[in-house]
């Protein structure tokens, strides 16, 4: 007889369950499907989530996002047990720089301070002098003098953003989001054209052409944020789909198109890692205290001290 799968309520009252019996806390990313971010205890982008993890009080974090925010939340509360719903579910932009080619990377210019997107494992983050996130990395990399070197890594549409609003000439790893780099430029602006009234709202780690077409560059929290105050009533949004959620939540009388990715037969981006969490694997991290994030102490320790210069030189606002 075949098994019934367990229907959305019940693992809801299952999680909830495990939740006070393990005294745990479930934090989800803008990214997460609709399900987990209406369970999650806090929901928000990499730098809340980070500025979160360090001062929560309860001694079991689950992480549902990818495994650097696991990384993360573990490297300032190694006391903590940092579960993960699904250990496989990675980042891209993460891949894009590996530890070793980028420690060879800062070596070969050793006059450089090293700024690192917190989209990267703790390996590399272990090389990094200051952490940030698309939130906070014009505001930190103004804290350096105008003629400062800086090596900026992985993401280089970000960095080329950053280097275009601060007049620097940063020197950029060469990696990528495939998410962000997926929107098509050309269809978003048809997009526009079908929708004059429409703002465009653009992540920063999207290429130059399509920041082009934007009325609003920034995070996802910034995203949502102007999308919350605009007097506009139409919005086309090019991040990960995963925010539409928390914008339709916020503002269930305006419109929000999703930017469409190259791929013809998509019409919105997904990230593929982000959705590899679910319920039923968020239940089951509960229930056997598996997959845990682990970090090797020797790189933690060395992590620790550029995430915490970014929550530091970062504004709470």
């Amino acid at each position: 007889m075949a098994v019934e799968s367990p229907t959305v309520e019940s693992l809801k009252k299952e999680i909830a369950a495990l939740k006070k019996q393990r005294g745990a806390v479930i934090m989800g990313h803008y990214y997460q499907t609709a399900d987990i971010q209406d369970i999650a205890d806090y929901i928000g982008d990499s730098l809340a989530l980070a500025r979160i993890a360090a001062d929560i009080k309860e001694k079991v974090i689950v992480m549902c996002g990818v495994h650097f925010m696991g990384e993360t939340a573990k490297i300032l509360c190694p006391d903590k047990i940092v579960l993960e719903p699904d250990s496989e579910a990675g980042c891209s932009l993460a891949d894009s720089c590996p530890a070793e080619e980028f420690k060879k990377f800062v070596e070969a210019h050793p006059d450089h301070t090293v700024i690192s997107y917190v989209n990267t494992s703790a390996a590399v983050k272990a090389l990094t002098d200051v952490v940030v996130t698309s939130g906070n990395a014009k505001e930190i990399v103004d804290t350096f003098d105008k003629d400062a070197k800086i090596i900026f890594g992985p993401d280089r549409n970000l960095g080329n953003y950053i280097n275009s609003v601060t007049g620097r000439s940063m020197l950029l790893w060469d990696g990528a989001c495939h998410v962000h780099e997926k929107f098509s430029v050309e269809k978003t602006a048809q997009l526009k054209a079908q929708h004059p009234d429409a703002k465009v709202l653009v992540h920063p780690e999207c290429t130059n052409p399509l920041r082009l077409l934007a009325d609003c560059i920034g995070s996802t929290a910034v995203l949502l944020k102007y999308a919350v105050e605009s007097s506009a009533d139409k919005f086309i949004v090019a991040t990960e789909s995963g925010i539409l959620h928390q914008m339709r939540s916020k503002c269930p009388e305006k419109t929000f198109i999703p930017a469409p990715p190259s791929d013809s037969t998509c019409a919105c981006n997904e990230c593929a890692y982000m959705k590899l969490n679910t319920l039923e694997k968020l239940r089951n991290c509960l229930r056997d205290m598996a997959p845990e994030v682990t970090v090797d102490s020797h790189i933690a320790q060395k992590a620790r001290k550029p995430i915490e210069k970014m929550l530091e030189l970062s504004s709470k606002k």
